[in-house]
């Protein structure tokens, strides 16, 4: 091993590496790598993998849904967490600042900031209602248990018992299947923790408890990002490996208790027939890609702040597959709770299954009542909870800040990152205040079916199209392979050229083809906020031409395709962030015309000018080669 291979494997390090020193002393760097590979896994492991996939593996097909997941996982996932991650590491700058490869796509990098505030503000939401059913844990008997409440109603019957007349587990039994029966934990959720109004329009007041807990949510986040990734890279070592902690602790309660079996069997028992129903590959790609994070801009925004030489490629690989394990762990967790309270039922395990809120916030914390010292499980969860939505926030807001600071460049405002930070929380909080009225929910759920749904998919393959056929595979290639040390696997080559994108656009139609207006249990969301729902998805969308075309009237150029040319040609200081690692066409001696300043490179010339280039060097370079007579003849150089 030479020198240059030990420097860059200490670069790619994980604890233990003897260099502390920031690489980029005016960006900063990672504490060491394992902050940037817990960090990565708190991003893509979130609630989603609790309270989406377990459902979707079951409604799919169990078993068998795991076939189409994986493929997709390998095939879509991970290239794409490649993509981000080397493309952000190679610049070292954020979801805005990595679009000078060709500045007339910067729009996609304003659509992932408009993606990841939707997605911060009603994140931040979720995480505060896990906030207060934590603190309404602290308690000897959880407030969901019974029936006993002012805001109960006579079909309330709960699964511990009831003080309603009969209320007997016949009768309880007999109501679920009936379908009539009406949970103290559903009622504890609907009736008081949001107060749910009749209709999305009617806002009603704010509910002080959630807005208290928003703030303290908020507040939170703002503490463990105070320094940027010096503080919340400390801060992962505990949120990204206690919710393991937590679900191996419900997982071994769980398989002990009767019944937890059927669940997991239930969870898992393969339908082999459903393999050749295309919604179930539509299903396994849509949460592979979501629950990744892919074109949110935190993956770019993350790995910006790596050593230029850390080892992306291995990291992508371990994180990818970190996040679909926990999904399939957590399926254990959540169905042997499940099987439990059906066996205590006496009905099918598909009668008591759910997802999203209706499964962390009625479902789970109903079936933690019939649980042994209740509320110290549903301390765990909810802590849990929190935990999972929190590692996602952290890189949401991050995000947005790096973007902001990267744009504006100054010394000062690098200087005073921090406030810029609490002016992007305190905005959050105030654009979260409406969804702690009553009929918040109807709008938290709105934004996440529209906001981040479609766009996304159009966001990550316009990506994948700039970087891949407008500044040229060969280019990024090499770029990775400098960054590196190796060029991408032939097989990460191909998915990004070409197979990726097929999937990217598969998922697409499949998404406009299952579409379904928006419902919230038996509520029908009406036409104008079905409006309001695609103005939020268009609107990171929108980014995209918008500036495409600005920036195309703002080039140089008397016609069109000058200006065209111009706008999506590399700006002159893209690549490597630091002099030192700006080597081979990224060299200051190549930089001859770059316009203000002596640093920089145009390193994606047009194919013809590549063209000239290779011929200027053929012709130019040759090895003199001493003959066996003492003569000398020159042999041109060939070209890699």
């Amino acid at each position: 091993m030479d020198q240059k291979q030990f420097v860059r494997m200490l670069n790619g390090a994980v604890p233990g590496e003897p260099v502390k020193k920031d690489e980029n002393t005016r960006r900063g760097n990672w504490g060491n790598q394992i902050e940037f590979v817990l960090t990565s896994v708190g991003y893509a492991v979130g609630l989603g993998n609790v309270w989406r996939f377990p459902y979707l593996c079951y409604r799919n097909g169990g078993g068998a849904f795991m076939f189409p997941y994986f493929i997709m996982l390998v095939f879509c996932g991970i290239p794409l967490f490649f993509l981000e991650l080397s493309f952000g590491q190679f610049a070292s700058l954020g979801c805005l600042g990595v679009w000078k490869v060709s500045p007339m796509f910067k729009g996609v990098g304003y659509g992932m900031m408009v993606v990841s505030t939707y997605i911060g503000i009603y994140y931040n939401v979720v995480i505060c209602i896990a906030f207060y059913y934590f603190f309404m844990s602290m308690t000897n008997l959880l407030p969901w248990t019974y029936c006993n409440n002012p805001w109960n109603t006579p079909d309330c019957s709960g699964v511990v018992g009831t003080s309603r007349p009969n209320g007997s587990l016949a009768n309880v039994t007999g109501m679920v299947n009936g379908t009539k029966r009406t949970s103290p934990s559903e009622e504890y959720w609907r009736n008081y923790v949001l107060n749910i109004s009749d209709d999305i329009g009617n806002f009603g007041e704010v509910r002080l408890p959630i807005l208290g807990c928003l703030a303290v949510s908020w507040v939170v986040v703002f503490l463990c990002l105070i320094r940027g990734v010096k503080s919340s890279g400390k801060v992962v070592y505990f949120t990204a490996t206690f919710p393991y902690v937590v679900l191996t602790i419900l997982f071994v309660r769980g398989i002990t208790l009767e019944g937890a079996i059927d669940g997991i069997k239930y969870y898992l028992t393969p339908q082999w027939k459903m393999i050749l129903d295309a919604k179930v590959w539509g299903d396994a790609a849509s949460q592979i890609f979501y629950s990744l994070g892919c074109a949110w801009g935190g993956l770019i925004t993350m790995a910006s702040y790596n050593k230029f030489h850390n080892n992306c490629y291995r990291d992508s690989i371990i994180i990818s597959i970190t996040n679909c394990a926990t999904s399939v762990y957590a399926g254990f967790v959540i169905f042997s709770i499940l099987g439990f309270m059906a066996h205590h039922l006496g009905v099918d395990v598909s009668a008591v299954a759910d997802h999203g809120p209706g499964l962390a916030f009625v479902a789970y914390p109903e079936a933690l009542t019939l649980l042994p010292i209740s509320p110290l499980w549903s301390l765990l969860f909810f802590f849990m909870l929190i935990l999972l939505g929190l590692g996602t926030q952290f890189c949401l807001l991050e995000t947005l800040v790096t973007a902001i600071v990267d744009e504006i460049g100054t010394d000062w405002i690098i200087k005073h990152k921090t406030l810029v930070t609490l002016g992007v929380a305190i905005v959050g909080f105030l654009l979260g205040v409406p969804l702690t009225t009553r009929a918040g929910i109807y709008w938290l759920l709105l934004m996440d079916n529209y906001a981040a749904s479609f766009s996304l998919v159009i966001i990550s393959c316009i990506m994948c199209i700039c970087i891949m056929y407008v500044y040229g595979h060969r280019n990024y290639f090499k770029d990775v392979e400098m960054m590196l040390g190796f060029p991408p696997p032939f097989f990460f080559r191909m998915c990004w050229r070409f197979i990726s994108p097929v999937i990217i656009t598969f998922i697409l139609i499949f998404t406009v083809i299952q579409y379904k207006p928006i419902t919230y249990n038996k509520y029908i969301y009406p036409g104008w906020s079905l409006v309001i729902g695609f103005c939020m998805a268009l609107s990171s969308v929108i980014c995209i031409p918008l500036y495409g075309l600005y920036k195309i009237a703002t080039s140089e150029g008397s016609t069109f395709s000058e200006r065209l040319k111009s706008a999506v040609k590399p700006h002159w200081s893209w690549g490597p962030a630091l002099q030192e690692h700006r080597v081979g066409r990224y060299a200051p001696s190549s930089l001859l015309g770059a316009p203000g300043s002596d640093i920089g490179v145009e390193a994606c010339p047009f194919k013809e000018e590549l063209k000239e280039e290779e011929k200027e060097k053929r012709d130019e370079i040759s090895l003199t080669i001493q003959g066996s007579n003492g003569s000398t003849h020159t042999s041109p150089l060939p070209m890699a």
